[in-house]
Formats: C-alpha cells, structure tokens, sequence
C-alpha cells in the first residue's frame, strides 16, 4: 500500500493543531498529530513524512527506529540534528519549506524502500532466456565497480530495475539511489533538479534547495531518458563526470560529487549524434559498460515465468488469487508486446480485477490479446512441472449418439462434461482433492482452480 499520511508528533497540542492546518493546506492525503509517546498507534507502511515538533525532540531516536524508512523532519532547535533526523525545517514553517520537504523525502523513501525495488526486480529480471542470462551475468560483473553504466532498451522493459539492482549490488547500497527522468523535466529547469540552486538564483527560488546530485551523494544517480537531455545541459553533465564537482545555480561554490552516474534511454544515440542531438564525447564517458534490455517479444520464453510471478506479486498483495490457463498463456505468449513488461504487468492487473478468485481461459483475455492460432499446449517455462501419466488411462468416450441435427455448443459442452466429471470424482474420493486430482489424472492445482471456477464444493 502506498505511503499516504503525514503524521506531526507534537507535545504542544496548539501548537501541532496549527502545524496540521499549514500542512493539509499543501497535502492531499491525511494529516494527523499525536502527542508523543501515543504516534505508534498509527501504521508505518501508511506513512509519507513525520514532522516532529520542537517540544518533542527527544522523541526523534524512537520515530526513527520505530519507522526507519520513513522521512523524518524536525521543526525548530539548533546544534547537531539528532539521530535518524532527516533534515530541519526553521520557525516559522512556509509553504518553500514543505515543498522542498515533500521533495526530499520522496527521495528518501524512493532510495530506502527495498521492497518496492526487490519488487521491480522480481517482475522485470526473471527469465531463463539466454538474453536475460547475460543481463543478469552484466550486471554481477559490474555491479561493485565505480564504471558508469548505459543501459539501452525500448520503453517498458525495465532499465530502472537494473540500475536499482547495479546500485543495491554495490559497496555503495547503504547511501542513496536517486533516480531522475531527463525527458520529463523541461530544460529550462533540469540544471536546478540536477544541481540545485540558491535563494534568489532566479524566479521563484525563495530559498535554497539541494538538486539531485548532491541527494545521490556516496549512493547513485541514475539519469533516465538521457538522449532526451538538452544539449546546453550535456556540456554541464560531462564537465561533472570530468571534473567530480558542480556548482549550485546562481553560486559559483565548487561542490564534491562522489556520485556514480548509472544512465538510460531508448533512443539510439550514435544515431542522435549523427544527427548533431547528443555530444560524442559525453556518450563515451557514459557508455564505459553497456548493458542492452531485451523486449518481451525478444524472449517469448520468459512471459509465462514472468505472468506467474506478476500474479504471485498481486496475490501476497492481497489483490486476488488468479490463475492463467495453458490456452491464456500460450496466447500471451504469442502476442508482440509493443509496451514490453510494463504493458504485461498492466494486463496482469487488469485481470485480477476481473477474476479475483478465478482461472483466466483464453476467452476471458482481453480481445487484443487474444491471438489466433493458440493450442492449448503449456508454453515453455511453467513452474510447476508435469503430473506423471496416469497408469491405465481409460479410452476417451466415442459420440455414440451423434451429432445433433441442429449442431451444439462444443465449449458449453465441453464445460459441463468436465464440471460433471470433477464432481463425480470428488464424490467419489469423499472430497479429498488430492485423490480426486490422481483419478482425473491432473495436478491437484490445476483441480484446485477448477474447482473454484465452477463453483463446486469440496474438502479443504
């Protein structure tokens, strides 16, 4: 569930009621104030921030071990911020203030929430094709060296994935991961996101704000979409990789960058360079160890393993318990996936709305995924294996009595024939669904989402 409340921890009830009011001005989840000592009543994974008044300052070490990968601000005081404090807002609070706290601390949760990368990586990096192979061989080789890495790839096959995965194999995990996208932030604006500015340095810099280089300091940047970046900002970029250092907009300060640059873009950059669109020399110091994303239509083999885990993923998420079919996966496997991995996580969402609790055949996929030719052979890469062969199966049953003249509904037909045949041998096995799963021949999880599908009842 996503972090959603900001919760302001304040002796001084007057005083955390006009915090709340000058907050929910700018926040649109919940905002809520609890004395100290009575804050754990409330959900950390429900979490955004937790403001922490001056009156209660020496409550900063338990907020920060109660809820550790949630940001911490403190209001007021002077000296050294105590432990676990993410930064100090100054009396009185202003609207400047919380923006830049809202920003940093959504920094903050982006590079400290492992779940949410272990996540990411489980949907994006599964797969035995040999492509992912040699992704996952790549990214090992060079995960704990200091070389700047190009990851190249369509949208949607998960280059942010990678870079978390480089950043999190590094010596360099316990410091930030701070990704930034190049092609979302207009050029006029990307020189103070990346190296922040002073007060006053232009229009609407009412104060000081860190950019990103300086939140990714001892961790990783991870510059998204660099084709996309402006040329004035190219020639700044590599004078950081060259020199380690930047100065703020508006200061001519020379700050220190340990910062290891990890980059990405869909775009074909030699071919931009022909083009006159991105700096020869700045492609080479960031193309040091390429790392190319196959597309999902690239490495068919992998959609079944990664469909599976995208439903395991919504299911320990509470969202449902859905199933594919081999007719829905052999489908799937055969469609082109314009929108790659990204696109199949959306249809696996989309499914678990509308089969919370039920098997997906081939005629419950969306029409556009539903590709001609499909047999109903289990593609490649199931994780469950064969059931053994039955000993002495019966011969299948002949149409002794024919083909009606007015023809039938083969599937309805179908359907009612194995509801019919499931039931007799639950009935026959008192229930028990494994004995019953040996009779019919079938894996018990197979029978098990039969079971479910049709509604019939049986011994849990």
């Amino acid at each position: 569930m996503p972090a959603e409340q900001v919760l302001i921890v304040e002796a001084d009830a007057e005083k955390g009621l006009q915090l709340q009011a000058i907050v929910a001005f700018l926040e649109t989840g919940e905002v809520s104030v609890a004395a100290p000592g009575q804050w754990s009543e409330h959900a950390v994974d429900e979490l955004k921030m937790i403001i922490l008044g001056g009156a209660a300052a020496e409550e900063a070490a338990a907020l920060a071990a109660w809820a550790p990968r949630v940001p911490l601000f403190l209001v007021g005081g002077e000296g050294e911020l105590p432990e676990g404090v993410l930064a100090r807002l100054d009396e009185p609070l202003n609207h400047a203030q919380l923006l830049s706290a809202f920003h940093r601390g959504d920094i903050y949760r982006q590079s400290t929430n492992p779940h949410e990368s272990n996540a990411r990586l489980a949907q994006v990096l599964v797969g035995n094709s040999p492509a992912m192979v040699m992704v996952r061989r790549l990214i090992e080789q060079v995960a704990d060296s200091e070389a700047n890495v190009l990851i190249l790839g369509e949208s949607g096959t998960g280059k942010e994935v990678v870079a978390s995965a480089l950043h999190h194999l590094s010596s360099r995990r316990e410091r930030a991961f701070v990704p930034v996208n190049c092609g979302a932030i207009p050029g006029d604006l990307l020189e103070s996101e990346l190296f922040g500015h002073e007060k006053g340095a232009f229009t609407g810099a009412i104060t000081a704000r860190q950019g990103r280089f300086e939140l990714a300091e001892g961790g990783t940047l991870f510059l998204d979409e660099i084709g996309d970046m402006p040329m004035p900002m190219q020639v700044k970029l590599l004078r950081v990789l060259q020199e380690r250092t930047f100065e703020r907009v508006g200061s001519n300060k020379p700050i220190s960058a340990d910062v290891r640059v990890v980059a990405a873009t869909h775009r074909d950059l030699e071919e931009r360079i022909g083009a006159g669109e991105f700096r020869e020399d700045l492609f080479y110091r960031l193309n040091v160890f390429p790392i190319e994303m196959p597309s999902l239509r690239e490495r068919a083999e992998d959609i079944p393993l990664l469909a599976t885990e995208l439903l395991a993923r919504l299911e320990r998420q509470g969202r449902g318990t859905t199933r594919l079919t081999p007719a829905a996966m052999s489908s799937l496997s055969r469609y082109p996936w314009p929108g790659n991995v990204r696109e199949l996580a959306n249809v696996m969402e989309r499914l678990v709305i509308m089969y919370p609790e039920g098997v997906v055949d081939y005629a419950e996929l969306p029409a556009k995924y539903q590709m001609e030719g499909t047999d109903t052979t289990p593609p490649l890469n199931m994780a469950e294996p064969a059931p053994a062969p039955v000993a002495a199966a019966a011969p299948a049953p002949s149409p002794a009595a024919g083909l009606p003249a007015g023809g039938i509904d083969l599937k309805e037909h179908l359907a009612q024939l194995e509801q019919a045949f499931i039931q007799q041998a639950l009935d026959e096995a008192d229930g028990v669904v494994a004995h019953a799963a040996k009779r019919l021949g079938m894996r018990r999880t197979t029978l098990v989402e039969k079971v479910r599908k049709y509604g019939l009842q049986r011994e849990e």
